[in-house]
């Protein structure tokens, strides 16, 4: 048997943020006795003094305060799960699956995901990044509400167009690549490999290829860092590595031909999803008002 209750944290933390025994009452449709009376119970079943009296100001004592950090990771956890359940009492579903191309802006994503948990803290979103030329692309699919990917059709459903992701031609300021003169950089890129985004059925498809040698790395990360650390050049997402190109550390190539390339991509919602229910309505419309950034 627990000797405290989470009410009696939940006052406390109250009486700290607010400052006094008569505010806390207030807040919490309380009489000021019984707030005291709870703190005090509180204090007595710890054998440990919580708050002290600093003018009109109650505070916490040391040992009040470590013991309160403590409770309230408690105490929001408790908070999420009374907002869910609130949440699936009135219909709202419990979770969402979100399947993005990993070109997919990152800072854009997490701008979307912010808001849409801001709006529904009750819908647990489960995303999973894939490259549609792997096979997890498939699996994921499958099970997704909603996706962004470059096909505009997917088993799963229909799409509209949502964004052009661009990519530039780049190599690290040191790469030998810079060193030559501008009309010459085309011919020259055969000497050296050339980074991809890939997955293992468009590495396989590379390995059979006669074109130039090609290292293909499965994340837009893992391809950034590789042509970071100079083991090639490639066409890069231009916005994942914007930081990089304003510092100078990569730079683009100067070529005569494609030195910019453009991948649409597409925003899906199962097909069996119609119309869509409110929390996967609220997704799509946060994904193309924020199309332009």
């Amino acid at each position: 048997m627990h000797k405290t209750t989470l009410e009696q944290w939940s006052l406390l933390e109250s009486v700290v943020e607010l400052g006094s025994f008569a505010r806390t009452a207030e807040a919490m449709y309380r009489s000021q006795s019984s707030v005291s009376y709870n703190l005090a119970q509180l204090q007595a079943r710890l054998g440990v003094t919580l708050l002290t009296i600093e003018g009109r100001k109650a505070a916490l004592t040391p040992a009040g305060r470590l013991l309160l950090d403590q409770a309230k990771p408690l105490l929001a956890a408790f908070h999420a799960l009374e907002t869910r359940a609130a949440g699936l009492h009135n219909g709202v579903r419990g979770s969402l699956d979100l399947v993005v191309d990993t070109v997919f802006p990152r800072e854009r994503l997490f701008a979307i995901l912010r808001e849409f948990q801001q709006r529904y803290p009750a819908t647990q979103v489960r995303l999973t990044e894939v490259l549609e030329s792997d096979p997890q692309a498939v699996t994921a699919s499958q099970e997704a509400d909603v996706l962004v990917l470059t096909r505009r059709e997917e088993r799963v459903g229909r799409g509209e167009w949502l964004m052009n992701v661009d990519f530039v031609a780049v190599a690290h300021r040191d790469h030998p690549l810079h060193q030559l003169a501008s009309a010459k950089v085309d011919d020259a890129l055969s000497r050296y490999p050339q980074i991809r985004i890939a997955g293992r059925e468009s590495e396989q498809a590379a390995r059979e290829s006669r074109t130039p040698e090609q290292w293909t790395f499965s994340t837009a990360d893992a391809a950034i860092e590789a042509v970071m650390y100079q083991v090639g050049y490639g066409w890069l997402p231009e916005a994942r590595i914007a930081a990089q190109l304003a510092a100078g550390t990569l730079k683009r190539l100067p070529l005569v031909h494609g030195a910019r390339r453009a991948t649409p991509l597409h925003l899906i919602v199962k097909e069996a999803m119609s119309p869509p229910d409110e929390q996967v309505a609220t997704l799509l419309a946060l994904f193309k008002t924020n199309r332009e950034g």
